[in-house]
């Protein structure tokens, strides 16, 4: 069980004791907040601790530990937003850091909250991950092991392989909200990531692969046979790499696997479902709600209660619990993701994706966990469908326009397929296109819907948040690739 009062005590314990606060200040606080009649007004208080391990060449040459806590200050008078944040949550800090808020906004004294805001709200509970600690632990032999472990394994896989490192980052991160409309939520939110670059070399030659596993979970979260698939994952990658032919190049179909390559219409397309560019009138899809943006069967749902996934929260960065919210479904734009602020000044309610980098930033409209949801093709007869183009599995990185929708992601992992058989790995496969038109272009979805292995994450204006993407096998039937065969 997390959330609810158990995770209001943890965040009392952690933020309010060694402060010397207490829920009374946080009722002086916001009622000085919320004086110049803001439409909305909020204190995010947060503390994180982050412990890591890595390891290069069989050894453990890297080790840390990492602290923050604060608290950010937000009011809205509608669409103009002042804030404020601190270090220092101890009551005087907190109210100069509200008054500084006040200030900005220029308002005056007029009081419409003297007495405080009473916090007659409880966030509820949630079952979506378990309220425990990664980083308290005492002896880190347990992670240790597990490094070598991966090492080891890595190594015995093929004598090609010259170069393993591994790193695991624990993190556990505890927020409390408390806003003008009573409401006082917390959540307590552990999150544990393995990561490893695996290098091979034959006959002069030397390609790379990688892997990684992300739980918001400690280490009981990693069973064996998970971080056995993220090893043979790893390894598969950088031996295929070795015998990769170059990619050709050309308008050809396109078909994705299952899983991270989900990633390509988080950036390029889920960006322009989020509320805020389409009040600014920044996103390809402004003024679509209703209307055909893909083709027939895809249906794309941005979903912040799959339990375990590391885009889960149980509740948004503004207290809000997480809705289940259906984008796309057949082809046709049915909804988009919301946070408070956006959702009030276009007249819906918030979709829970109020989501921020840490107390030192604003909340905005983000993703959680964003999927494309399955079809009903065979992933066989999906490849079997290609006369001449890529399947795409690993991306390496990318490009992305939001406003525009246009992309380019580099592939690490891809094959050449011919007459619907995969004949070769292939290098330096970049895709090319624009996000709105690769929707219209899907012609097959496969039954085999996958999420990332949780390593995926999100930037939006500066702020960075980990997320989860996903989708079927599925083809699209026009896309530039970028390559060098010619």
């Amino acid at each position: 069980m997390n959330g609810g009062a158990l995770a209001i005590d943890r965040a009392r314990s952690a933020l309010f004791g060694p402060a010397g606060l207490d829920e009374a200040a946080i009722t002086r606080a916001l009622g000085e907040l919320a004086g110049a009649g803001a439409d909305l007004a909020d204190l995010y208080f947060e503390t994180t601790s982050m412990r890591r391990w890595g390891l290069e060449g069989g050894r453990v040459t890297q080790g840390g530990f990492v602290m923050r806590q604060g608290v950010g200050a937000r009011a809205a008078h509608g669409g103009q937003v002042s804030f404020a944040h601190s270090a220092d949550i101890r009551e005087g800090a907190l109210l100069d850091t509200v008054r500084a808020v006040r200030t900005l906004e220029r308002r005056g004294e007029a009081g419409r909250h003297p007495q405080g805001v009473a916090l007659n709200r409880r966030g509820a509970g949630h079952e979506l991950y378990p309220m425990v600690d990664p980083v308290v632990v005492q002896d880190a032999t347990g992670w240790i092991e597990i490094l070598k472990t991966i090492d080891q394994q890595a190594r015995a896989q093929d004598p090609r392989i010259v170069g393993v490192d591994a790193n695991v980052r624990a993190t556990e991160t505890t927020v409390l909200v408390a806003d003008i409309d009573g409401l006082l939520a917390a959540d307590v939110r552990p999150m544990t990531i393995l990561s490893m670059v695996v290098v091979a070399e034959h006959n002069d030659q030397r390609a790379r692969g990688q892997a990684g596993l992300g739980r918001r979970a400690g280490l009981s979260g990693f069973d064996t046979a998970s971080i056995d698939a993220m090893i043979a994952t790893a390894t598969r990658m950088a031996l295929n790499n070795l015998d990769a032919v170059p990619a050709p190049a050309g308008e050809m179909p396109v078909v994705l696997g299952p899983g991270y390559p989900g990633v390509l219409f988080h950036e390029a397309v889920g960006h322009g479902l989020e509320g805020d560019h389409h009040r600014k009138h920044l996103s390809a899809f402004a003024g679509k709600v209703g209307e055909r943006i893909a083709a027939p069967g895809v249906t794309v749902i941005d979903d912040g209660g799959i339990a375990g996934r590391l885009g889960s929260l149980g509740v948004d960065d503004e207290g809000v619990a997480p809705d289940r919210t259906v984008l796309v479904e057949d082809g046709v734009l049915t909804g988009l993701m919301q946070d408070r602020l956006n959702a009030g000044l276009m007249n819906t309610r918030s979709t829970g994706n109020g989501r921020r980098q840490s107390y030192a930033h604003l909340p905005l409209p983000r993703m959680t966990n964003t999927f494309l949801a399955n079809g009903v093709a065979d992933p066989a007869d999906i490849i079997a469908s290609i006369d001449r183009g890529i399947y795409a599995t690993e991306f390496d990185g990318g490009q992305v326009d939001i406003v525009t929708g246009r992309f380019n992601f580099t592939t690490i992992e891809a094959w050449l397929v011919e007459k619907g058989r995969l004949v070769a790995p292939v290098r330096g496969a970049t895709l090319i296109g624009v996000g709105h038109e690769a929707l219209r272009h899907v012609s097959m979805i496969g039954n085999d819907l996958a999420l990332d292995s949780g390593m995926a994450t999100c930037g939006k204006q500066g702020q960075s948040l980990h997320v989860s993407v996903g989708q079927p096998t599925l083809r699209i039937d026009r896309m530039m690739v970028g390559g060098q065969a010619g």
